[in-house]
């Protein structure tokens, strides 16, 4: 998959994805939501768009000119509420829309244990502009989930009820093995050929997900199923949200970064082959790749971007040396600084030093040489998930139509 397919469109300064089809086609905004519709295949539901009935001087589209179908992936975080949607290509995909706002739904709930009513209409409001952009696009296959936030929320059912008869979005609440999977799904194209291992870990808002891939009995050709080869995964219950909410974010000293990390590696005695990993780290190539805004971010100070360009930053490899570095100015970084900084920014600047705790522990947990950068996840595992689906479900058809029929005696 190139980045010329995956690369996804422009932010503008308020985080939102703009929608060019919408800034040309105002009617695009008076879309109105019907209840929801739940299509063959899709999990989840989204709002359906009306379509015009074809009259007979329509014209149709030469079969070999015909558009592939759209898909939509959309993860409602502890912290984050994307969108994506995407037509399908022979190599990968295009990116035709998409949305990304930080709603923190999940602020709070590590203290009350209920999703917070300022964070829950942040989360609606958000919602909202993404059911308008599924119902523009009516997209042929999508999922539509969310994560830790709602998993844990004693009140979480009574606002995703809303959210369906209101906005006519289904969301579908995963598990914790269900996350990891999606996320090796999502980076599967980021681990290194000739690796014999890797160990993937997406830090969230509310939870942070490890898996281990072990590769020296095979691997998968299909990125779909590159999930199958993790040996071992854990699901840790800290992210950066709860983790600043129990030691702070703003004003951290190197005393309290430590004590983050602690608090992070004491996780870990759950995770089961913690040894044998150690052990193959020492003895075969493994890396580790990292898919999170934390993870993001230090490679966007290492690189001295003025502003965040996820072209340099998705796949980029850093050294154990550049990462111990950057991760050494950023803690040096007032608050201040780093609300000013272009690549934090004001909504993560609580949040960012609770994310490198949480890094800080995994690499010192399982040292290796080189961590490979992902500006990618869920929705990635999501739509690459759907698409080979669809690839497979289209074959089989192909092959039963090509079977000779056997006519029966007149």
């Amino acid at each position: 998959m190139t980045e010329k397919t995956r690369s996804a469109a422009a932010l503008n300064p308020t985080g939102e994805v703009q929608d060019p089809q919408q800034s040309a086609n105002p009617s695009a905004a008076r879309l109105n939501a019907s209840p929801p519709q739940k299509g063959s295949g899709n999990k989840g539901s989204a709002p359906r768009r009306e379509t015009k009935r074809r009259t007979n001087n329509t014209r149709r589209v030469p079969a070999g000119r015909r558009k592939t179908p759209l898909y939509a992936a959309l993860d409602l975080g502890t912290n984050n509420c994307r969108l994506l949607i995407v037509r399908r290509e022979d190599k990968g995909y295009r990116v035709v829309d998409g949305f990304t706002r930080i709603v923190r739904l999940g602020e709070g709930v590590s203290k009350t244990g209920s999703l917070d009513a300022a964070a829950m209409e942040r989360t609606f409001e958000a919602l909202r502009l993404c059911a308008l952009k599924l119902a523009h696009h009516a997209p042929a296959s999508f999922r539509l989930i969310t994560t830790e936030a709602c998993r844990a929320a004693n009140n979480a059912p009574e606002f995703l009820l809303r959210v369906k008869n209101e906005l006519g979005i289904e969301l579908e609440i995963i598990d914790r093995k269900t996350e990891a999977e999606l996320a090796v799904t999502g980076c599967s194209d980021l681990v290194e050929k000739d690796t014999k291992g890797a160990l993937l870990f997406d830090i969230g808002g509310g939870s942070s997900e490890l898996a281990w891939m072990d590769f020296r009995g095979g691997r998968p050709k299909q990125h779909s199923k590159l999930a199958a080869s993790i040996r071992s995964w854990q699901s840790l219950p800290v992210g950066v949200v709860t983790i600043a909410e129990k030691f702070g974010g703003e004003h951290v000293s190197p005393e309290k970064f430590e004590e983050m990390v602690d608090y992070v590696t004491r996780q870990f005695r759950h995770f089961r082959g913690r040894e044998k990993l150690k052990q193959m780290i020492k003895e075969h190539p493994v890396h580790l790749i990292g898919t999170s805004g934390t993870v993001t971010t230090l490679a966007g100070l290492h690189l001295g971007l003025e502003r965040y360009e996820r072209a340099k930053v998705d796949g980029l490899w850093m050294n154990s040396d550049q990462l111990t570095d950057t991760m050494r100015v950023l803690l040096a970084m007032p608050y201040e600084r780093r609300v000013a900084n272009p690549c934090i920014g004001k909504d993560r600047a609580d949040l960012v030093i609770p994310g490198c705790a949480i890094f800080e522990a995994i690499r010192r947990e399982w040292p290796t040489k080189r961590v490979r950068v992902a500006d990618r996840g869920l929705r990635e595992g999501m739509l690459i998930s759907l698409m080979e689906a669809d690839r497979a479900k289209h074959a089989k058809r192909r092959r039963n139509n090509s079977k000779p029929r056997i006519q029966g005696r007149k």
